[in-house]
């Protein structure tokens, strides 16, 4: 028997006690990981995939204010640069919502070299009445070309990475998370990366059940520019939850086929701790970002998922491969395969138990790695303390290895009065 079917009721969030049951529930039926299938896979070789997030993303999606409209508005010799600590206040310009100053048209007719644009078409060029010609002005030398400037120095070309951490998680917990973050010495007071080329990973689930989803989303993406811009990098990956949250937004009340009955995306949304006021404020450029998330990611010879399952076996025999399928379903597919996606990554607890070590080395000898780090299922239940005796919020005291040493559990429970867990890597 699952946690599914002794609990089949939804968490309600409120801002009291956090003490209900924090299991995903599908409607109309119970999903669980099978045994094993003996998938076999070409092995992976092991290196550090970083092609999302950080610098990339903000090149991608966070064009500079002068190149908002395709237009390059900077002085000759000079190329724009943008630092974000000398701007506190910054806030980038979204590609959904350019600001009004840069709406020009394709081209502006030159007074001089076109004298119809002022309205004398028989004058020549230069000859307007009325109009002095323009006074003359003497250029200096060349400007130099622009130094880079870094807030922290500039990496070194034998310089290892900085320490690598990993966030549970956060299911809208904005205060948790930033909590946690000053204290492990990532952000500063007024909530800005302060870790120079430090490496974090969030490792999926930032909205439902929790009261400001779109606060965490909001935070994530900054802390991405502003790390890609200290040298280091702030990444995430997609968990069930971003799933869910999409195609509550995408499909809404349309139906979907699940195994066991007719359901829709908002249902399960809701039946999940979805936040209406979450859905209301997302916006084009949350989506864009939660649609480019990557599934599986490798570092440092960790093996990052969100969900404790092997179905990310389904969708590949490389990382690579397994996040080209999942963003070619987001982009081309329909609701149903939609729904299959989610209802696999909601599977969880395959590490646990005799058979966990099996399914752990099944997905290291695919994707490469000696060891998983997965959020998605809660310690408590992992570990079988969901409440104590006398009633008091499960103990955490970090991050649970497991599965022969081969597993590192990181979702600490934050929704059921348990703890939002940060963690630098490796975990002894």
């Amino acid at each position: 028997m699952t946690p599914e079917d002794r609990f089949p009721g939804p968490e309600h969030p409120s801002s009291g006690p956090r003490h209900q049951p924090d299991l995903d529930v599908l409607p109309y039926g119970t999903y669980y990981e099978p045994e094993p299938a003996g998938f076999a896979g070409t092995p992976y070789e092991a290196e550090t995939y970083s092609g999302y997030g950080g610098a990339r993303y903000l090149e991608q999606h966070w064009p500079s204010d002068s190149q908002a409209h395709g237009h390059t508005v900077h002085a000759p010799g000079q190329a724009p640069a943008f630092n974000h600590q000398d701007h506190p206040g910054y806030e980038p310009t979204l590609p959904d919502r350019p600001s009004p100053a840069l709406q020009f048209p394709e081209a502006l007719p030159d007074p001089v070299a076109d004298p119809r644009a002022d309205g004398h078409p028989d004058q020549p060029a230069g000859q307007f009445p009325g109009r002095d010609d323009p006074p003359t002005i003497e250029l200096g030398p060349p400007l130099p070309e622009p130094v880079p400037s870094y807030p922290y120095p500039a990496p070194g070309p034998d310089e290892p990475p900085g320490p690598l951490y990993v966030v549970g998680d956060v299911h809208g917990y904005l205060e948790e998370l930033v909590t946690e973050l000053r204290h492990q010495g990532i952000i500063d007071a007024d909530g800005h990366w302060c870790a120079g080329r430090s490496r974090i990973w969030f490792l999926g689930d930032f909205t439902d059940r929790g009261p400001d989803g779109i606060g965490v989303i909001d935070l994530v993406m900054q802390l991405a520019a502003e790390a890609a811009a200290a040298g280091g990098y702030c990444r995430a990956l997609m968990g069930n939850h971003e799933l869910l949250f999409l195609g509550a937004a995408r499909y809404g009340d349309e139906p979907v086929q699940s195994t066991a009955g007719t359901a829709s995306f908002l249902a399960a949304w809701r039946l999940n701790g979805g936040q209406q006021h979450d859905l209301d404020r997302l916006q084009a450029h949350h989506i864009s970002w939660l649609s480019r998330l990557p599934a599986i990611a490798i570092e440092d010879g960790h093996l990052l998922l969100h969900s404790d399952t092997t179905a990310y076996l389904e969708y590949g025999e490389s990382i690579p491969d397994v996040n080209d399928a999942v963003h070619s379903l987001l982009a081309d597919e329909g609701v149903d395969e939609w729904w299959d996606c989610f209802r696999r990554f909601t599977k969880r607890f395959a590490f646990r138990g005799d058979a966990g070590p099996m399914a752990v080395h099944e997905l290291l000898d695919t994707y490469g790695g000696t060891r998983i780090v997965h959020g998605h299922s809660p310690i408590p239940y992992l570990t079988g303390a969901v409440h104590a005796d006398d009633g008091a919020p499960p103990h955490i005291p970090g991050p649970y290895v497991y599965a022969d040493d081969l597993a590192v559990a990181m979702d600490g429970g934050v929704t059921m009065e348990g703890r939002l867990l940060i963690a630098r890597l490796p975990v002894n």
